[in-house]
C-alpha cells in the first residue's frame, strides 16, 4: 500500500471548511507542518503553546506522538477506534505497520472529534442509517471484535464509531429525545437530533455504565461541569452509558485540543501535574476562575477515586472567534491506574494526593475560595450511596466505591 504523503488540513465550525496548511511527511521520515500565509486573516490559534501560528516549517517531534504535532494527533482515534481501523485494513490485507499517522488521518477524514478536517479522505462515505439500533447486539458484537470478528461486523462498527476517542468501546449517534430515537452514520443530523455517544463495556465491572452515570450525577453535585448524561437500555435491559458530545453544537463543531496535544504530554508516561493544566486553563480562558474550574477537578479525581485522570481526559474548546474554554468534564468514573497512582499529579503528588496537597496548589495560584471548593467536593463524594442507588449500581460495586471514598475523603 502507498502511504499518504502529504494532507491538507482544515477547520470547520460551520458548512464552510477553511484551509489552514498542510503536513507532509519527508523522505527523512519526519513529519512536517506549514500554515498557509491566508489563515492568519481568521486571527485563530489553533494550538496556541506548541504551534502557534507562524511563517516557518515546523518540525514534529520524532520521539512523541510518531512524528505528529500534538494538535493533530488529538485527531487520532485511541484504542477501540485504532482496533476498529487495524481490523478494517487487515481485512482489505493491509497490515496495520504498512501504514503511517497521515494515512491514519486520511481515514479520519472529517469523522473525528473537534473540528479539524483532513484531505484527501481515504475512507468510504459512511451511508446514513435510521434503522433501529439494537444496544445489545452492538454489546455483542464489541466482544466479537476483541476476539476476532466477520469483515461485516467490523465495518458496522467502524462506520458508527470507528473515529472516536478513549479506549473504550463507543459508537456516534444522533438521538431524538422526545422521540427516544438513535440514527447513525451521518455527520450532518436532521433537527431535533443531536450528536451522542455510547459507551459499552470493555475489562470492566458489570454494572460500569450505572457506575459512571452516578458519577456523572456526584459530579455535577460537587460543582464540576458536565455534558448531558444518561442511561440507555438494550432490549434485554442492560444499561449502557451515553453521553451528548460537547464538541457540536447542533450540526456545528467546536475545534477540541486535549491536554495532552496543547502541552505535548505523552499521556502514557505522564509528567503532567494539575499545576501545568492550571497554567494551560489560564493561559487559553484568560481567566483566573480556570484555576478554581481545574482544583475542582483535581479534588474530585482525588476524592471519588478517579485516577485514570491522564492528560487526554482533559480537553479545550475553541469557537469560530477564537475563544477557548475548559471543556466539560468526562470519563470520570471510579477507577485505578495501571501503576495504582494518579496520572497526572497534585502539587507533585501522585500516590495518596489529598486536602495537604490542593492546599498546596491554591497557595501557588492564590485561590481564594479553595476550602470552599474542596468541601462541596467532598460533601458530594460522602453522598456516594444516595447518587449509586439512584443509578441502579450493584450493591456490591456501591459497597467497594463507598468504603475507597470514606477513606479518600479523611485524608
Amino acid at each position: 500500500m502507498e502511504r499518504i504523503k502529504k494532507l491538507i488540513v482544515s477547520i470547520k465550525f460551520h458548512q464552510d471548511e477553511i484551509e489552514l496548511g498542510e503536513l507532509v511527511q519527508a523522505n527523512d521520515g519526519n513529519i512536517y507542518f506549514k500554515y498557509y500565509l491566508e489563515f492568519a486573516s481568521h486571527g485563530l490559534e489553533i494550538s496556541p503553546i506548541k504551534l502557534a501560528f507562524n511563517n516557518i516549517i515546523n518540525k514534529g517531534e520524532p520521539s512523541l506522538f510518531d512524528g505528529l504535532h500534538g494538535v493533530f494527533n488529538d485527531s487520532l482515534p485511541d484504542g477501540w477506534g485504532t482496533l476498529l481501523l487495524d481490523r478494517k485494513l487487515f481485512a482489505k490485507g493491509v497490515l496495520p505497520g504498512e501504514i503511517g499517522p497521515l494515512d491514519r488521518l486520511a481515514y479520519v477524514g472529517d469523522n473525528g472529534m473537534g473540528a479539524l478536517t483532513y484531505k484527501p479522505k481515504n475512507i468510504e462515505s459512511m451511508a446514513s442509517n435510521d434503522h433501529p439500533l439494537d444496544l445489545d447486539v452492538l454489546a455483542d458484537e464489541v466482544q466479537q471484535v476483541y476476539e476476532g470478528a466477520t469483515e461485516d461486523i467490523i465495518e458496522q462498527l467502524f462506520n458508527i464509531g470507528g473515529s472516536s476517542g478513549g479506549a473504550r468501546p463507543k459508537i456516534f449517534i444522533g438521538y431524538h429525545e422526545e422521540k427516544d430515537h438513535f440514527i447513525h452514520g451521518m455527520n450532518e443530523l436532521p433537527a431535533d437530533y443531536a450528536h451522542w455517544i455510547i459507551k459499552f463495556q470493555s475489562n470492566d465491572l458489570p454494572d460500569i455504565a450505572n457506575i459512571e452515570y452516578a458519577y456523572h450525577k456526584m459530579a455535577l453535585a460537587a460543582g464540576l461541569q458536565m455534558s448531558d448524561c444518561k442511561l440507555f437500555y438494550g432490549p434485554s435491559g442492560k444499561a449502557y452509558f451515553g453521553t451528548k458530545r460537547f464538541d457540536r453544537v447542533g450540526n456545528d463543531r467546536l475545534h477540541m485540543h486535549s491536554a495532552s496535544g496543547l502541552m505535548h504530554d505523552n499521556f502514557a508516561v505522564s509528567t503532567m501535574d494539575y499545576g501545568h493544566l492550571m497554567d494551560a486553563a489560564f493561559t487559553l480562558e484568560k481567566d483566573i476562575e480556570a484555576y478554581e474550574k481545574v482544583l475542582r477537578m483535581a479534588a474530585f479525581n482525588i476524592y471519588a477515586h478517579n485516577r485514570d485522570d491522564h492528560s487526554k481526559n482533559f480537553s479545550f474548546l475553541m469557537d469560530q472567534r477564537g475563544k477557548w474554554k475548559l471543556a466539560p468534564a468526562y470519563d470520570l468514573t471510579f477507577s485505578y491506574a495501571s501503576h495504582g497512582m494518579h496520572s497526572t499529579m497534585t502539587a507533585g503528588e501522585s500516590a495518596s494526593p489529598g486536602q495537604k496537597q490542593l492546599l498546596e496548589l491554591a497557595d501557588i495560584f492564590d485561590i481564594k475560595h479553595a476550602n470552599e471548593i474542596i468541601e462541596k467536593v467532598k460533601d458530594a463524594c460522602s453522598n456516594w450511596t444516595n447518587h449509586s442507588k439512584s443509578a441502579g449500581v450493584l450493591d456490591q460495586s456501591s459497597k467497594l466505591i463507598n468504603k475507597k471514598i470514606r477513606e479518600l475523603i479523611k485524608t
